[in-house]
C-alpha cells in the first residue's frame, strides 16, 4: 500500500510564523502527521515547487543531509535539519539514466531547504529521511513518468514510503489579495477539487497551460508526479481541506492506493499524440514553414529549402513579397523555450525571414540551451509580423494588448511583443524592454510603438 498527500505550504501556516490557529489547513496537516506518524514509512518523499528549476531537467537533491530556515519569513530561529535518502536518491538517478530520462542529481544550487519543503516537515517532524524532488519545464507526461520512477526505485530497495506533493493552488482568488483576482482562478481550483474528489488522472494531466498560467498556480505539477507514483494501482482519495482565506487557494488531500490496474502512461501519450494532430492540423503557413524549419536544422542541421516547401504547401502572395521583422517563439507546455526576432527586415521576404528566425530561437537563444530532437513534437509555435514603429511621445499612447513597444537609448535597443502572459500594465511592459535593452529606468530613453499580427 502507497500513501500520499498534497498539501499546501504557506509559512503563516508554521506555529511562531502566523496566527493560523482558525485556518483549517492546519488541523489536516495534523491529520496527515498523525497517519504518517501511524504507518512508519522509511522516507517521505517531498516535492516541492520552489526548490531548483531547470527547463528541460528535473533536479532531485544529492548528499547526505540539508538544513534550512524560516530566516526570510521573519523567523530565523524556526530550524530544520534532515537526513536524505542517498541511496534512494541514487537508485531514482540510475533508473533515470537507464530509461534516458532528463533527472538525477546534476546542478545543485540550492542546497538549503526551501519553504516548500520545510513548512510540511513543521507538522511532519525530521526524524524520517527524505528525497527532495523538484519540477521542471518538461511536460505534464515527463513529470508523471518521474512519479512512476520513484516508486520503482522505492519497490527496487524495498523501501517503505509516502509521497508528499506540496504546492499552493491559485494565487489570484480575492481583489484585496497579494496577487489581484482573475475569474481562472477559482476555475482552475474548482477543476483541481474535482480531480481530487474523482481520483480522474486523466483529467489532471489534461488542464490547459493557459488556464494554469492565468491562475498563477504552483502546485500542479507536484500532483502530477504524485499521480505517476501511485500509477497502475488502484486509488483512493480523501479530500481533506480547501480554503483560501487571504487570496490564495490552499488544498490539502490524502491518498491511498492498493492493488494494481492499467497504467494511464498510454492513455496520457494516445491524449498527447492527438492533441499534437490537432494543432497541426490548425496551424497557420506560417507556424508550418517555422516548425518544418527547426525540425530540419534539429535532426539534419539543415535548413528546410524554401523551394520544397513551396512545392509541398500554398505560401500566401504576402509571404514571398512583402518585407517586414517577424519574431518567432517556441513554448513547451507554456513556457518559454526560445524567442528570437527582427525590428526590422533583414531578408528578401517574410517566409525568409522566418526561415531565419526559426532557426535561431531554436539554437540562438542565450536564455536556453540549443532544442533537442526529443522535444520537437512538445513544441508549440507562434509567428508574429511586424508592422512599421511609430514614435510616440509617452508611455500613455500604448496598449500592452494591441501594441508591442520599442525602447532606445543611445545604441541600446529592446523590444517587448504585444499582448503576452504575465504583462498586463504599461509599467511592466516598459519595465521589461528596458531590462532586454540594459537600460537604467532613470536613463533618458524614446519610445516606440507597432502592431503585430501573430499566427498560430
Amino acid at each position: 500500500m502507497l500513501k500520499a498527500y498534497l498539501v499546501p505550504h504557506p509559512p503563516l501556516l508554521v506555529e511562531g510564523i502566523g496566527n493560523s490557529d482558525a485556518l483549517e489547513s492546519r488541523s489536516a496537516l495534523g491529520e496527515i502527521a498523525s497517519e504518517i506518524e501511524r504507518d512508519n514509512p522509511d522516507t517521505l518523499i517531498i516535492i516541492s515547487p520552489h526548490s531548483i528549476m531547470y527547463d528541460d531537467y528535473i533536479h532531485i537533491a544529492p548528499g547526505k543531509s540539508a538544513s534550512g530556515d524560516f530566516a526570510n519569513f521573519g523567523a530565523g530561529h524556526i530550524k530544520f535539519n534532515v537526513d536524505y535518502d542517498d541511496e534512494l536518491v541514487a537508485e531514482v538517478a540510475k533508473i533515470a539514466e537507464f530509461e534516458e530520462f532528463p533527472a538525477g542529481t546534476l546542478g545543485e544550487k540550492k542546497p538549503a531547504l526551501d519553504h516548500g519543503v520545510m513548512v510540511p516537515l513543521a507538522f511532519l517532524g525530521t526524524k524520517r529521511k527524505i528525497v527532495r524532488v523538484s519540477l521542471s519545464g518538461l511536460s505534464v507526461i515527463d513529470h508523471y513518468f518521474l512519479g512512476m520512477i520513484i516508486t520503482k526505485a522505492a519497490a527496487e530497495l524495498n523501501r517503505k514510503i509516502a509521497v508528499i506533493a506540496s504546492g499552493d493552488m491559485s494565487h489570484k482568488l480575492k481583489a484585496d489579495g497579494p496577487y489581484g483576482l482573475v475569474p481562472e482562478g477559482s476555475e482552475f481550483d474548482e477543476f483541481m477539487q474535482k480531480c481530487v474528489k474523482n481520483t480522474d488522472f486523466i483529467k489532471l494531466c489534461s488542464v490547459s497551460n493557459e488556464l494554469r498560467e492565468k491562475a498563477a498556480e504552483c502546485g500542479y505539477m507536484s500532483l502530477v508526479i504524485l499521480a505517476g507514483a501511485l500509477d497502475g494501482m488502484n486509488v483512493k482519495s480523501r479530500l481533506l481541506c480547501y480554503e483560501a482565506p487571504f487570496g490564495v487557494g490552499y488544498l490539502t488531500a490524502a491518498f491511498e492506493a492498493d492493488g494494481e490496474t492499467e497504467s494511464l502512461l498510454p492513455l496520457l501519450a494516445e491524449a498527447r499524440l492527438k492533441e499534437i494532430e490537432t494543432r497541426r492540423e490548425n496551424e497557420s503557413i506560417y507556424v508550418r514553414l517555422a516548425r518544418a524549419n527547426v525540425e530540419s536544422f534539429v535532426t539534419d542541421g539543415k535548413q528546410f529549402p524554401l523551394e520544397l516547401f513551396k512545392g509541398q504547401n500554398s505560401l500566401s502572395e504576402e509571404m514571398l513579397t512583402k518585407r517586414a521583422g517577424v519574431f518567432v517563439s517556441l513554448k513547451i507546455d507554456g513556457n518559454l523555450r526560445g524567442c528570437i526576432g527582427t525590428i526590422s527586415p533583414v531578408t528578401e521576404n517574410i517566409a525568409q525571414e522566418i526561415l531565419r528566425n526559426s532557426v535561431s530561437a531554436a539554437a540562438e537563444d542565450p536564455r536556453f540551451p540549443p532544442v533537442r530532437a526529443h522535444e520537437l513534437d512538445s513544441i508549440t509555435y507562434s509567428v508574429d509580423v511586424l508592422g512599421a514603429p511609430e514614435a510616440i511621445e509617452s508611455a500613455d499612447e500604448l496598449d500592452v494588448v494591441k501594441y508591442g513597444v520599442i525602447v532606445t537609448c543611445g545604441h541600446k535597443r529592446g523590444l517587448l511583443l504585444p499582448n503576452l502572459d504575465g504583462v498586463d500594465t504599461i509599467e511592466k511592459q516598459v519595465s521589461i524592454a528596458l531590462q532586454k535593452a540594459g537600460i537604467n529606468k532613470n536613463e533618458p530613453y524614446s519610445l516606440e510603438r507597432f502592431e503585430v499580427i501573430r499566427h498560430i
